[in-house]
């Protein structure tokens, strides 16, 4: 109980040394939260949309077989399909039909996927969100598009991809394989690529291998190499905001460290009172400790909170044309909330930590000194 009572003295002897300095502490506060809110927003959307990611290529396929030529992907013949069915483990395969289309005026590409068992007209297609609001040419009869041999081909949009999957679907454009063909010129018997479902995905590294082997000049794409693939997409982004942001972080502890070494006339003279009136060095350690605390508790919980609020809730505004990646489709889409204590913890020692250390010495080199000393110096 003693230590108790002693520590909420000390607390309150704090408070109201805070409040005689407000100026001072209110800037410093504003600064730090500033910190501690970027560095949030950035930690935090980076593992939010990772998450989201990873959630959607669930429903990748497990495998993907395409064909190389000189280094580059090529359209594959369907009869490899034969070939790799009578591999054991290898439960299905299917052939699929998709591509990129450049449109002109809108400056952007859009992704064309051709389903076998499409069910609209062949002069009809389904959207994503993004196609909707970038698409310039867009007009009552539809969307206009250049065949590869100067066609123009009219398409009516029969239906909208669910919003809900707009991070992976917002330049999408789903037609018939007939329409396709027709578009890119793709003949018949052949396809983008295969996709595969296994048996046991474990395997999957043996039926890679047995792929390879049969078909020499195919390449294989597993769904973790694609996971993997878009975690090191997003930390590379996320990264680079931080290098960015760095600079600001030194600044930061760069006026910190000012402010605690510099220590005001006021300050050395309540040190060089407090001194005279019978308080340990110990005691005076304690109450600055106290106030360091304050200060960085109090900025840490109101930055992450921001944080939390603009990555969540207002969508990351401030940041989302730098990690979201798109030239010209930003998909729009709401992160669900995944915070983490590895997170909060990696945040803590990242911006309260060193705030407190480096107020820690100054206080003791002004405390040890003999107390009409400090006051004079005042």
């Amino acid at each position: 109980m003693h230590w108790v009572e002693r520590n909420r003295n000390y607390i309150n002897f704090t408070l109201s040394s805070l409040l005689r300095r407000k100026g001072k502490n209110f800037s410093l506060f504003l600064v730090y939260t500033l910190v501690v809110f970027v560095l949030s927003s950035v930690i935090f959307f980076s593992q939010a949309i990772r998450m989201e990611a990873e959630t959607i290529l669930q429903d990748a396929p497990q495998m993907v077989v395409q064909r190389m030529a000189a280094g580059r992907h090529e359209m594959i013949p369907v009869s490899y399909m034969d070939a790799i069915d009578h591999i054991l483990g290898v439960r299905n395969v299917e052939s699929r039909l998709w591509g990129y289309y450049y449109h002109q005026a809108a400056g952007a590409n859009y992704t064309i996927i051709a389903k076998p068992d499409f069910q609209y007209a062949d002069d009809e297609v389904i959207v994503g969100a993004g196609v909707k609001r970038t698409w310039e040419s867009m007009s009552p009869e539809g969307l206009f598009f250049k065949a590869y041999n100067g066609d123009v081909l009219v398409m009516k949009i029969a239906d909208a991809i669910d919003p809900e999957s707009e991070l992976v679907s917002s330049d999408l454009i789903v037609m018939s394989e007939a329409t396709f063909r027709k578009l890119f010129g793709t003949p018949d018997g052949v396809a983008t690529d295969l996709a595969l479902t296994i048996r046991n995905e474990t395997e999957s590294p043996i039926i890679a291998e047995k792929i390879a082997q049969i078909l020499p000049d195919t390449r294989t794409i597993s769904r973790s190499e694609i996971v993997r693939t878009y975690a090191a997409l997003f930390d590379l982004r996320s990264g680079y905001i931080i290098v960015i942001l760095s600079m600001s972080i030194l600044a930061f502890f760069i006026f910190a460290w000012d402010k605690a070494t510099g220590l005001s006339a006021q300050e050395k003279a309540e040190i060089g009172i407090l001194k005279a009136l019978g308080w340990d060095t110990s005691d005076v350690l304690i109450m600055k400790f106290w106030e360091g605390t304050v200060i960085s508790l109090t900025s840490f919980l109101v930055g992450v909170i921001l944080a939390y609020l603009h990555v969540f809730f207002a969508d990351a505004t401030l940041f989302e044309h730098a990690l979201k990646g798109w030239g010209a489709l930003y998909p729009k889409f709401t992160l669900k909330p995944t915070v983490n204590a590895f997170q909060i913890a990696t945040l803590f020692f990242l911006t309260v930590v060193p705030y407190s250390l480096i107020t820690i010495f100054p206080t003791w080199s002004a405390a040890s000194g003999d107390p009409d000393a400090v006051m004079r110096q005042a």
